[in-house]
């Protein structure tokens, strides 16, 4: 099957007793067993494993082209579960740009443990070569990174692993519509659910997806261990978004190259970070190891902080909140939501500055939305 179509139909069969299309929600704790250390069909407690989580699991490792999934709580659970994966004096080689609350696992929660961080200034395949040393035991990746919307080769970081090296992509931005890192050289994919695979901005939840037997025995040791499970419930709700995954990225795209267009000729615009324009440092790589563009497109004003307070004050349907991903519009301020954990002095090294605006363009009518920008800039 093709990915449209696995994401509507894999480990999504008709329940084999009533016929439901839908994958029932088993809102259930406990399971009853057919005698000591039997089983039945091998549920036993709904931490452990849930049918609703199990084919959930199973639909994003096949959207992902992996063969193991699992599900948790959040994305900063799925997260942890990778980096417990650490031992004290290993090394995560990242960005600096990574997602603020990726930033803050690593070195508010991990490192206190011994697992050290180090963040590059580059995003270049060189910078990874040059960076990784003796004690790297991870290379975490996002592409395209949160909030500027840097590209990674991931095939050329891939290349440069060493023996004892897993590297990980955060695929939430691209969503395996667009891009499958398993397919280019990466050991672990990971998203926030909550994000474009949910799509409706009504559940919050993690997955990541692997090829490894390994990865997957000591990820799901963790996930039982730690307990950070999504409810069945939510995931019915990111399974449902699955379902719409690929109708509904081919609209993001669309929409942000529209709104693109408009921020990209303004003359209160000082800078445009979007990966689908062809002026991006990052174009050629992008359209090399990704499949289109999603809804997320990121620019500054140059009036600073007033500047962006008057420009979401006027907005009228972007609304202005944190998140992204969800078939509305949002506009955020990086520096005081998504990177706050982040301390101001290396914010602004990292170029999250004050008149940094991150938009997640909706599946809305372009027109509108286009109207809508050009108002709020003025």
């Amino acid at each position: 099957m093709r990915p449209a179509t696995r994401y509507i139909h894999e480990s999504q069969e008709p329940d084999p007793v009533t016929g439901a299309v839908t994958v029932p929600i088993t809102l259930t704790s406990t399971f009853q067993q057919d005698g000591v250390d039997k089983p039945r069909g091998g549920w036993e407690y709904g931490r452990t494993g849930n049918p609703s989580r199990a084919s959930l699991e199973g639909a994003l490792a096949a959207a992902e082209n992996g063969t193991h999934g699992l599900c948790f709580a959040s994305g900063s659970a799925a997260t942890a579960a990778i980096l417990n994966l650490l031992n004290p004096g290993d090394e995560v080689l990242s960005t600096v740009d990574v997602y603020g609350g990726t930033w803050r696992l690593l070195r508010r929660v991990y490192e206190k443990y011994g697992v050290t961080a180090r963040f590059l200034e580059a995003h270049s395949v060189d910078a990874f070569r040059q960076g990784i040393s003796d004690r790297t035991r991870m290379i975490w990746v996002e592409t395209p990174t949160n909030p500027l919307l840097n590209i990674i080769d991931i095939a050329g970081v891939a290349a440069l692993k060493k023996k004892g090296i897993l590297l990980v992509v955060d695929n939430t931005f691209a969503s395996p519509w667009f891009q499958t890192p398993l397919d280019l050289g990466a050991d672990i994919v990971v998203h926030s659910t909550t994000k474009y695979i949910g799509g409706h901005s009504d559940v919050i939840g993690g997955a990541l997806v692997t090829r490894s037997e390994e990865v997957y025995a000591a990820c799901k040791f963790y996930q039982n261990a730690a307990g950070g499970v999504p409810s069945p419930f939510d995931c019915f709700l990111v399974q449902r978004g699955l379902k719409t995954l690929a109708v509904r990225m081919d609209r993001h795209q669309s929409n942000a190259v529209a709104v693109a267009g408009i921020l990209q000729t303004h003359p209160s615009v000082g800078k445009l970070y979007f990966p689908g324009s062809s002026s991006h440092p990052g174009h050629d790589t992008a359209a090399r190891q990704m499949r289109g563009f999603p809804g997320m497109v990121s620019f500054e004003l140059g009036g600073g902080r007033p500047a962006v307070e008057r420009f979401v004050g006027r907005l009228r349907i972007f609304t202005f909140a944190e998140s992204l991903g969800g078939v509305e519009s949002l506009a955020c301020h990086p520096a005081t939501m998504t990177h706050a954990a982040i301390p101001e002095a290396d914010r602004r090294r990292i170029g999250i500055t004050d008149g940094l605006v991150r938009l997640s363009v909706g599946i809305e009518d372009a027109e509108d939305l286009k109207e809508d920008i050009s108002q709020a800039l003025g």
